[in-house]
């Protein structure tokens, strides 16, 4: 569930903050029908093995959700401390192998996801974010991935994934998240979260004395599935 909500979450600031991507233009908003379910498990049953295959033996971490394939990597250990936005050459290996993997298959998307910590001044953590989420993808690039099939984007501090008030925490929120998926299951979703917010209904009950109404609640109708 929670994993879920953080991929809502991702996908409403994409989407609003489209300008961010690289040459991605903004479409009007417009239904997508998702693929059965069985089709996105089938594609995520074929590709997690190769997933997990192409970063097995790194300091990558691998996870399974709902709808993706998601590979996180730490910053420790990717980037050089004393260039934060550097990659490391161990961080080459992975990603390459991650790039082949998915360069023959037209039909996945990727969408990359730089995060920071909250110390330090909020617009500078989110550039450094920004830079490191884009240097993960000119790897993708370079093995010939297209725009279509590739966006980016630098959350800073936005999307923790723990506390910020130790060194620990701070060193895992410090990282990228590379999220692979079925093209149409990724436009699907982008779809789903670009939809314009339901409309509030106001409810309506009398008073004691009978006369007259009065406003006892607005409730927002949840969307689907939420």
């Amino acid at each position: 569930m929670l994993a879920n909500k953080t991929l809502a979450i991702v996908l409403c600031v994409l989407i609003s903050g489209c300008s961010a991507f690289e040459k991605y233009t903004k479409p009007a908003p417009k239904v997508v029908a998702m693929p059965p379910p069985e089709v996105t498990q089938a594609w995520l049953d074929v590709y997690e093995p190769k997933v997990r295959e192409a970063i097995k033996g790194t300091h990558f971490e691998f996870e399974r959700r709902e709808n993706l394939l998601v590979v996180t990597a730490p910053v420790q250990g990717s980037f050089n401390p004393d260039r934060p936005h550097m990659m490391l050459p161990t961080t080459l290996g992975p990603l390459s192998r991650m790039a082949k993997l998915l360069e023959s298959d037209e039909s996945i998307g990727v969408l990359i996801l730089g995060h920071a910590d909250s110390s330090g001044e909020v617009n500078a953590n989110r550039e450094l974010s920004q830079q490191r989420a884009r240097a993960f993808t000119s790897i993708f690039r370079l093995s010939g991935l297209k725009q279509n099939r590739l966006m980016v984007k630098g959350l800073g501090s936005d999307m923790p994934r723990a506390a910020n008030d130790s060194q620990q925490g701070r060193a895992l929120n410090r990282r990228v998240e590379i999220l692979l998926t079925s093209k149409p299951t990724l436009n699907a979703l982008i779809a789903k979260y670009s939809q314009p917010a339901p409309a509030t209904v106001v409810a309506a009950a009398k008073p004691a004395d009978g006369k007259g109404t009065k406003t006892v609640a607005k409730i927002d109708k949840p969307a689907s599935g939420q």
